[in-house]
């Protein structure tokens, strides 16, 4: 009888120890659970970010609205009714920019 006790206390220590610490026990499964809830938030992202896509592309296709902002915000373009103002920042133009411009002096020997 001890020898068999003995003989499932080991079977059990072997158990133990395979459930706890070798590579296919509890440690990969909290690992593994680790992983897929970083792949699932990826997931969301990239999904949000397809989705943002489609209407972007649906949006491309069917309206003008949009090329008008591509075309107005990258390319620098305006319309053929508009005009076009560019206003400066007092603090970003140089300090003689404001004052007139006049012919250099000439010196002359007497």
């Amino acid at each position: 009888m001890k020898v068999f006790a003995a003989t499932l206390l080991v079977v059990l220590a072997a158990l133990q120890y395979r459930l706890w610490v070798s590579d296919d026990g509890i440690r990969s499964v909290v690992a593994l659970r680790g992983g897929v809830a970083a792949q699932r938030a990826e997931n969301a992202g990239l999904t949000r970010r397809n989705q943002q896509l489609v209407a972007e592309v649906n949006d491309l296709k069917q309206g003008l609205a949009a090329i008008e902002e591509r075309a107005r915000n990258d390319l620098g373009m305006i319309g053929a009714s508009e005009t076009f103002f560019q206003v400066l920042d007092s603090d970003a133009l140089p300090a003689d920019a404001g004052a007139p411009t006049r012919p250099p002096l000439q010196r002359t020997a007497h």
